[in-house]
């Protein structure tokens, strides 16, 4: 068979995402037949022994992949372990004999929609940067909204020394105290919808992410989790 990059051998596995495997070669995690991997690397998945930090993997069968959505709670945050020993995603995980991996994140005082599996490679795709798949935010804020706030909120804005692109913005309630915005996004810029409503001087009380492209958050409940139907996987697959 012919040989593969190391990190695409990694993401086949489900172990992690090509990128992420990019760093643990770089760190000296692998090792190919005994001897540490380098990036550039590559292996026969049918002839090389491949280990991550000494414990040998396999190449996964695609039966054998998980798909799942999760409704993430405020005060978790999207990882597996935390030094700081704050709540995770794994501990919301009761009754899930197989290890996934969040494709993508949410902040830890942020909610909703989460989607996690053990398909590297799907979620090399899905996190890709050329791939702009919509993702749809409800978002209170505390105070009423004026029209120069919002038509800040639609146009060009620079984060961080990044003009991020264009963001749909629908205003879903207005109140005197209280205003319900619906974001649509393309791209993931670290605390993207946070930022911005900093910068027009608008303070989030909530926000919750209730769809990934066509897949919804429906009626989930914070801290459920669920199997996505086969129909949504291959969605997911086919964008």
């Amino acid at each position: 068979m012919e040989k593969i990059r190391l990190q695409k051998y990694v993401s086949d596995c489900g172990l992690m995402s090509r990128r992420a495997a990019e760093e643990e070669i770089s760190a000296g995690n692998f090792t190919i037949n005994g001897e540490v991997a380098g990036l550039g690397d590559k292996v026969s998945p049918t002839r090389d022994e491949v280990c991550y930090k000494g414990k040998r993997i396999y190449k996964k069968h695609t039966d054998s992949y998980v798909y799942i959505m999760l409704h993430k709670p405020v005060g978790y945050v999207t990882t597996l372990s935390d030094e700081k020993g704050r709540p995770c995603i794994t501990d919301l995980m009761e009754g899930l004999s197989t290890r996934v991996y969040p494709i993508g994140r949410l902040d830890m005082y942020s909610e909703g929609l989460l989607l996690l599996t053990n398909d590297g490679a799907l979620t090399e795709k899905l996190t890709h940067p050329r791939h702009s798949i919509p993702k749809v935010y409800r978002v209170r804020v505390d105070s009423m909204i004026t029209e120069e706030q919002y038509k800040k909120l639609l146009s060009p804005m620079v984060i961080e020394g990044y003009e991020i692109e264009p963001v749909y913005c629908e205003v879903l309630k207005r109140e005197e105290n209280r205003t319900i915005l619906q974001m649509t996004l393309y791209e993931g810029r670290n605390r993207q919808i946070r930022r911005m409503c900093e910068q027009v001087g608008l303070h989030i009380l909530g926000l919750k992410r209730i769809s990934i492209g066509d897949i919804h958050l429906g009626t989930l409940k914070p801290g459920q989790w669920k199997y996505l139907s086969r129909e949504q996987v291959q969605y997911l697959k086919s964008i």
